[in-house]
């Protein structure tokens, strides 16, 4: 069995706990004001910025650094106009038929319904798909690990890499999701996992009035 070879890592401590504190308080006060968006405005978005913002998601830990994920970036027009298609199909159902009411009553004063507008107007729509098992040049199969935690994982750090660029994300999940597949050209042993939906809120974007739950609902100290 072959071993990594080890380096030193590349660690910088902060000059202070005061310093520590003080960035603790700024990254806590910018996540604060992420909000996910449903008014996007159709204004371009560099396709560098997804490039670094996808590259941050892709240092996320895995198990057994198997990174099993991939994210596809989807810019063409023409492309998101077939997702919407699709995806507001599946939606149709999950309204009319899937869902449960107390499930129907949980979204509605959220606001949402089958429509997805947001899917052609934004600039950018990314596909997060999870590697079930990985194929190698061979046709082998590799068995990957925790495969859900860490998609997850990457997955929260691409929308935070995206809202400390200034853009704002949805994170969308029709159920199912294997038209994704089709459209973006994935093999079947990846499983869509996000479909993520990136750009700059439209001008008169609107939020619900929601709050976050404190600190000491959700964290316990022993």
């Amino acid at each position: 069995m072959s071993e990594y070879a080890h380096i030193p890592l590349r660690y910088q401590r902060l000059d202070s706990e005061e310093q520590m504190q003080q960035v603790a308080d700024e990254f806590y006060d910018t996540m604060s004001r992420r909000r996910t968006v449903r008014d996007f405005s159709s204004e371009s978005v560099p396709r560098t910025v997804i490039e670094a913002a996808i590259a941050a998601a892709g240092t996320a830990p895995s198990g057994a650094n198997k990174q099993p994920w991939h994210f596809v970036a989807i810019n063409k027009q023409d492309t998101k106009h077939q997702i919407r298609v699709a995806a507001e199909a599946e939606e149709r159902e999950f309204y009319e038929r899937r869902a449960t009411q107390s499930w129907l009553d949980d979204l509605a004063p959220l606001g949402t319904d089958a429509n997805k507008p947001f899917l052609e107007t934004a600039p950018w729509l990314i596909a997060i798909f999870a590697e079930r098992i990985q194929v190698d040049d061979q046709g082998e199969k590799h068995k990957n690990y925790y495969v859900p935690e860490s998609v997850g994982l990457a997955s929260g750090m691409l929308i935070t890499a995206l809202h400390k660029a200034g853009l704002a994300t949805l994170t969308h999940t029709p159920s199912p999701m294997g038209f994704l597949n089709e459209i973006c050209g994935r093999p079947s042993n990846e499983k869509p996992f996000i479909l993520l939906v990136v750009g700059y809120p439209d001008d008169n974007a609107l939020v619900p009035d929601i709050s976050r739950k404190p600190l000491e609902e959700i964290s316990t100290f022993i």
